[in-house]
């Protein structure tokens, strides 16, 4: 005689049947992230394209680019560039480990997808990793962490001025100059700075310009894309901007593929100006790199931390209020992120057959 089955029974093992199916007929879950398109990149970075799957013992044509730029940021010991070899060495796979450590990426130690395509996003061109910095869990500072000095008990006050001379075409000074009081205002709803235009720029605090190539600071621009901007650490002042970019206050009007949001790179080199390095935090406005037609300018808890360290707290400033944008914001993005992936999709169908499971 045939055991009893019940029809809950029968329901729970349908839906376990669909479900590992389903789960099977999927692709193997090895998430991949397209390299940047090429016709938006920077001439000088696009090659590095061909260096996707190369490890130790690899030799590729041109490798020794790859390591300036290591040596630029930080990862690498300057050497001459006539030193400088094709060949993918123990030293280089040293400054991968530790590029991938700090920009949050796998670590292969390998020049995987994710990690080419990290390196050719246009970014900031300060460092990311230097023995002259001061370095805490997250957040970073410059060696000695120089910071303005306060008189007294009295908020710190700075001026800022405009480059005469050096600014760009394609947007109207009104709206570069509110772009930046944004940026500015940014920094002073969480520390007692503030800052105010200056009557003479030879005399401001910040010294804010957009320059094309070698410049003076021993800090070349690059042209479209690459580096955006840099800026020096607490009390040199100094701002500056490429102005090959494409610079843009409002994406709805400024339709270019290779358009960068001007007061989200303004927010993150202000960020210098008052004593912050690169944060390995990806949703910090210290993160070192910028997508075109990104926007970033909401500072994060790592961001409010670090600069509060420095300054301590603007006392409006209610760290509860940040936080719950944090939390919202995380949870949107969790729930989103269900359908952007063959792994997203399997775990939002395993969420979705327990949920049926113990309604059963």
């Amino acid at each position: 005689m045939f055991p009893f089955f019940s029809y809950n029974q029968f329901s729970l093992s349908l839906l376990l049947l669909l479900f590992f199916s389903l789960f099977f007929s999927l692709p193997p879950f090895v998430p991949a992230q397209s390299l940047p398109d090429p016709l938006i990149e920077n001439d000088t970075w696009r090659s590095f394209a061909k260096f996707v799957d190369a490890g130790k013992g690899s030799y590729v044509s041109g490798m020794s680019e790859l390591k300036k730029y290591f040596q630029r940021f930080g990862y690498l010991e300057p050497v001459p560039a006539s030193n400088l070899t094709d060949s993918f060495d123990a030293g280089l796979e040293s400054a991968v480990i530790a590029y991938q450590k700090k920009l949050g990426l796998a670590v292969t130690g390998k020049l995987d997808s994710d990690t080419v395509s990290q390196i050719m996003l246009p970014r900031c061109g300060v460092s990311d990793v230097s023995r002259t910095m001061h370095a805490t869990r997250h957040y970073m500072y410059f060696y000695g962490k120089p910071r303005w000095n306060r008189v007294m008990s009295a908020p710190i006050t700075l001026t800022y001025s405009f480059a005469p001379g050096h600014t760009i075409g394609n947007l109207p000074k009104s709206d570069i100059t509110s772009a930046f009081e944004r940026a500015f205002s940014r920094w002073s709803a969480v520390i007692p700075v503030t800052f105010k235009p200056a009557p003479d720029y030879s005399t401001a605090d910040v010294k804010i310009g957009f320059y094309r190539g070698d410049h003076g600071d021993g800090e070349p621009f690059d042209g479209v894309l690459g580096i955006l901007g840099h800026a020096f650490s607490p009390r040199n002042g100094r701002l500056h901007l490429d102005g090959a970019e494409t610079w843009a206050v409002d994406f709805g009007s400024e339709k270019s593929r290779t358009a960068v949001d001007l007061e989200s790179v303004a927010t993150h080199e202000i960020g210098h100006v008052l004593g912050l390095a690169h944060s390995p935090v990806k949703e910090a406005v210290m993160y070192p790199s910028l997508s075109p037609r990104t926007r970033k300018v909401d500072l994060k808890v790592d961001d409010v931390e670090g600069v509060q360290a420095l300054y301590g707290s603007n006392p409006d400033f209610k760290f509860s209020s940040l936080l719950e944008s944090d939390t919202t914001s995380s949870s949107s993005c969790w729930a989103v992120g269900f359908g952007r992936s063959w792994h997203g999709r399997a775990i939002y169908w395993i969420v979705v057959v327990l949920g049926l499971v113990m309604w059963i």
